[in-house]
């Protein structure tokens, strides 16, 4: 009797994708380019009203309508990147960002480039989250943990140099361009990143891709838009009772969100913000954390754009370069951030929260004793010091939030940590800006400043002092 035996051919796991340097290099890229242009309109502003012969309150929409859209499609960008393919969205996304970029630059009249700065927020909704979530999922170990760094490192330094790149290029008026250049030198930097991303950037998914949520997206949209919407326009609307009533609105937006996606949370279908996300004990504390953070900065950045040219009387270019020596110190300190976080795990958020603090003070005292002339020499010690600090804080809180987030829910993570920290940035501009600018008719604006200033280091305080809530170590 002859024995047969049946061999079964055992197919090995495909190996998951990986994220080489170059393709680091291309996300990094498209998660500069939303943040660049959140911060280049800001020093842009005055030449775009004189331009454009518009008043005030269509130019805050102009930085309101981009801010608002980005931030109320990014955690349907991420569910949409998990569902369909995150490399698919981010060269959809980026091709549609170098479109708008395109429309905003040939706008041809104010309200044209407020509708296409609402569109160039959408597309970077699309975009961005894909860069977190191709991290998450291609990468691991110590190449995820410095790519995470890096990533940090690019958002911070993007947001200080978008509003630099703003003052030249506006300034430079290249073939008679003025301030239109500052949106068109995206489109060749699209045109790059799509040739990058088509031969570098890995595909990746979630296995279990999870369908939209229609009525949590549709909910968080409206909870959003009645809170941002009338702290952006409210003042130069001279607070009309739509404000009111949109502000009042937003506990039952807020409450009416959370209401459904528990309810879908607890009969099995998949919420668009799932509660057993905000679970992660990590991921909730940073979130926590990077509100005042953002809310600081963006704050901070508006109202040194606004009192150094209408202040202090610098051009674009002097305005933005007084700002160079905190770009310079966070991306040469960030470089360590790495090997400071191995050695001291999440003290060193604490420890950049404390720089930071020193910083702002140096800079509040600059403008008490020097002001109106404030340029880079007076602003370079405190811009040094506070860009050292963040360069400590915000790369290793990308980290703490996205550390144990599964990479099956990856775009999902990054994308509710990108929409917390877009509408922390529109809230500051909303808020502190409003602030600075509602005080410096009854004050002057240099006491409008240090008042900004300190409403500022009270964030850093709170940031700082809910550092010590971390867990030691960052994953």
């Amino acid at each position: 009797m002859t024995e047969t035996a049946t061999s079964h051919v055992v197919r090995p796991h495909p190996s998951p994708p990986q994220l080489g340097g170059p393709g680091l290099f291309t996300v990094l890229l498209g998660a500069a380019l939303p943040l660049v242009d959140f911060f280049i309109v800001n020093v842009a502003l005055p030449t775009i009203g004189r331009d454009l012969g518009t008043g005030e309150s269509v130019l805050e929409l102009v930085v309101a309508g981009y801010g608002v859209a980005y931030a109320v499609l990014l955690v349907l960008g991420g569910r949409l990147g998990d569902l369909f393919g995150r490399r698919r969205f981010f060269l959809g996304g980026m091709a549609a960002f170098g479109l708008a970029s395109l429309a905003c630059g040939l706008a041809p009249n104010a309200w044209g480039l407020v509708a296409a700065r609402v569109a160039q927020g959408a597309t970077a909704a699309a975009m961005l989250p894909q860069v977190l979530a191709t991290i998450q999922a291609a990468t691991s170990g110590q190449r995820r943990a410095r790519a995470m760094g890096l990533y940090g490192a690019t958002a911070g330094l993007s947001m200080v140099a978008g509003q630099i790149l703003g003052g030249l290029l506006v300034a430079a008026d290249l073939w008679g361009t003025g301030w239109r250049l500052a949106f068109l030198i995206n489109v060749p930097v699209v045109l790059l990143g799509l040739v990058l991303a088509a031969r570098t950037v890995p595909e990746t998914r979630s296995q279990a891709p999870e369908p939209v949520d229609g009525p949590g997206t549709v909910l968080l949209a409206v909870a959003l838009l009645v809170l941002l919407a009338p702290l952006t326009e409210g003042r130069a609307a001279g607070w009309p009772l739509w404000t009111w009533l949109s502000l009042a609105a937003f506990p039952l937006a807020a409450g009416a969100f959370f209401a459904v996606e528990r309810r879908a949370d607890r009969a099995g279908r998949t919420p668009l913000v799932p509660p057993s996300l905000l679970t992660l004990l990590t991921l909730r504390r940073g979130l926590v954390m990077i509100l005042p953070f953002s809310i600081g900065f963006s704050g901070f950045m508006f109202v040194m754009a606004v009192a150094l040219q209408r202040g202090a009387g610098l051009g674009p270019v002097r305005a933005g370069l007084a700002l160079a020596p905190l770009a310079v110190a966070f991306f040469l300190v960030s470089l360590a951030g790495p090997r400071l976080v191995a050695r001291h795990g999440t003290r060193v958020i604490t420890a950049g929260a404390v720089l930071q603090g020193a910083g702002l003070v140096l800079i509040a005292l600059a403008a008490r004793w020097s002001w109106p002339d404030l340029g880079v020499v007076a602003l370079l010690p405190g811009g040094a010091v506070a860009g050292a600090g963040q360069a400590l804080q915000l790369p290793v809180l990308y980290r703490v939030v996205l550390s144990e987030v599964p990479p099956a829910r990856a775009g999902v993570g990054s994308g509710v940590m990108s929409t917390t920290q877009q509408a922390a940035l529109a809230l500051g501009v909303a808020t502190v800006g409003t602030l600075f600018l509602s005080l410096t008719p009854h004050i002057g604006m240099r006491d409008a400043l240090l008042t900004a200033l300190c409403v500022q280091l009270a964030g850093v305080v709170l940031t700082g002092l809910l550092s010590l809530r971390l867990p030691r170590a960052v994953g």
